[in-house]
């Protein structure tokens, strides 16, 4: 548990389209506390659906934005390591979003997998050389972090990934 930093310019644009832009826009042009309430319901609304548009389970999960501080908390229960990490990185991999405050608690606790950020210039191979010691162990990286990564090659600089134990 705790508050994770993200690149706040980086990752999916959920929020420049559908309610979230219409909620985003009506807050921009008549800032009233509703309004504004209205666009942060509509973002984790966003949120939400793009976890549930990786297939993973968001029941047993409340999210929130604050578009003050660009955080996203997630509070509930699930299953195991892996699939609150990949909650985590769901929610902070989107673009606009800064930080996420992590309430998730686990049934079946495991040893957390490490954090990358993407820089320009890397990829699997060089990330798994450098925290594995073997660019060959790519693929754990990669099964590490689907569905989010449909491909090996599809990294982007600012998306940060989960590097798990081997």
């Amino acid at each position: 548990m705790g508050l994770m930093s993200f690149i706040k310019e980086a990752g999916e644009k959920l929020f420049h389209r559908g309610e979230a832009k219409a909620a985003q826009e009506a807050a921009a042009a008549a800032p009233t506390p509703e309004n504004k309430a209205a666009s942060n319901q509509a973002a984790a609304d966003a949120i939400s659906a793009y976890i549930g548009t990786q297939g993973i389970d968001t029941s047993g999960l409340t999210l929130a934005f604050d578009g003050d501080t660009a955080a996203v908390t997630v509070d509930g229960a699930v299953a195991d390591q892996a699939t609150k990490e990949k909650i985590l990185l769901c929610c902070g991999n989107v673009a606009g979003v800064q930080a996420v405050n992590d309430m998730i608690t686990v049934t079946e606790p495991a040893d957390e997998s490490q954090w990358h950020t993407v820089v320009s210039g890397d990829n699997l191979s060089k990330i798994a050389k450098a925290y594995y010691g073997d660019a060959n162990k790519y693929p754990v990286i990669f099964e590490a972090n689907k569905p989010m990564l449909s491909h090996p090659d599809k990294i982007y600089p600012g998306q940060m990934l989960r590097i798990p134990a081997i």
